[in-house]
């Protein structure tokens, strides 16, 4: 459980930072250098490379040296964590948007 947790709390921490979730985004589409990654940022290539260590660190992205360039690719497996613990609270908003649509489709009669 300890371990688990512990897993969870990595991949939301590395989720919280709206630039790591970007960079995620952007190589959830293809595998990237970190050169790619970092050129729409306005940060030093050593910040993005920080980012890159708390993804990496969650198990969210993967690090491949390639001559003399870093090949970024998603890991999707590790979201399946964060996928599972979010699905138990699922029942709660949807309980509440099926409330929400009752309401609306009452107001419409």
């Amino acid at each position: 459980m300890v371990n688990s947790a512990a897993k969870l709390d990595s991949i939301f921490h590395a989720l919280s930072d709206p630039t790591r979730r970007s960079i995620l985004r952007a190589v959830s589409t293809r595998e990237r250098t970190v050169g790619e990654i970092a050129r729409p940022y306005r940060v030093s290539l050593a910040a993005v490379s920080k980012h890159l260590k708390v993804l990496e660190s969650a198990n969210l992205i993967h690090r491949e040296k390639r001559g003399s360039f870093q090949v970024v690719r998603l890991n999707a497996q590790a979201l399946k964590t964060a996928e599972e613990w979010l699905s138990y609270y699922e029942q709660f908003w949807n309980r509440r948007l099926d409330a929400l649509q009752t309401y609306f489709e009452g107001e419409k009669k």
